[in-house]
């Protein structure tokens, strides 16, 4: 579905409507490549074997979570061209502006959130988390490709909010799986057209 945003056609957020991305929760991320290209690795034998890329992706995203008191990764697996993970929020220390009146609306997958008519994008949010991240990773892999300014991930990224136990056995066990059904993955773009195998 497509709306209009400031006179602009945009695509319909993905974002749970009227959710705070900085509450406390559980979160199934998945963040792509651009165009799905297979930078992070390979699979053999049901395992990632990481590229020079995929080794500053994870420990980006390790360093993520050492820099960040709140968000926490139950679970996380670097594919070739994607990342799946289940985060959890916890704000021991949070404390809630009820003064702040914010509408969501779609913007570019960093901000999501206006507040007194300016975009922004809540700190300690898992927006603020993946544009932190992919930001970080971007700079290291550019430098390394000698490519300042390539893309190197989707500008968005997809999010679900895990609402009870049995989703998340469910999720976590797909992310425990996802090397070994890499080639019936819905990512996979190793297979060409015609392979039979």
């Amino acid at each position: 579905m497509t709306v209009k945003y400031k006179n602009r056609y945009r695509i319909a957020s993905a974002r749970r409507p009227g959710w705070d991305y900085s509450l406390d929760g559980v979160y199934f991320i998945t963040i792509c490549t651009a165009q799905r290209l297979c930078l992070f690795g390979s699979i053999q034998d049901a395992q990632i074997t990481l590229s020079a890329i995929g080794q500053i992706v994870q420990h980006e995203w390790e360093k993520s979570f050492a820099i960040r008191s709140e968000l926490f990764c139950d679970s996380f697996v670097i594919m070739p061209n994607h990342i799946h993970a289940i985060l959890r929020i916890d704000n021991v220390d949070a404390t809630v502006d009820a003064t702040v009146d914010a509408t969501v609306v779609e913007t570019h997958g960093r901000a999501s959130l206006r507040i007194n008519g300016i975009a922004v994008r809540l700190p300690k949010s898992i927006s603020s988390f993946v544009a932190g991240f992919k930001s970080a990773a971007t700079k290291q892999i550019n430098e390394l490709r000698r490519m300042p300014g390539a893309s190197v991930w989707q500008a968005r990224f997809h999010d679900h909010v895990i609402r009870n136990n049995d989703e998340y056995v469910r999720i976590n066990k797909y992310i425990i799986d996802n090397p070994t059904n890499w080639v019936n993955d819905c990512f996979c773009i190793e297979k060409l057209d015609g392979d039979t195998d």
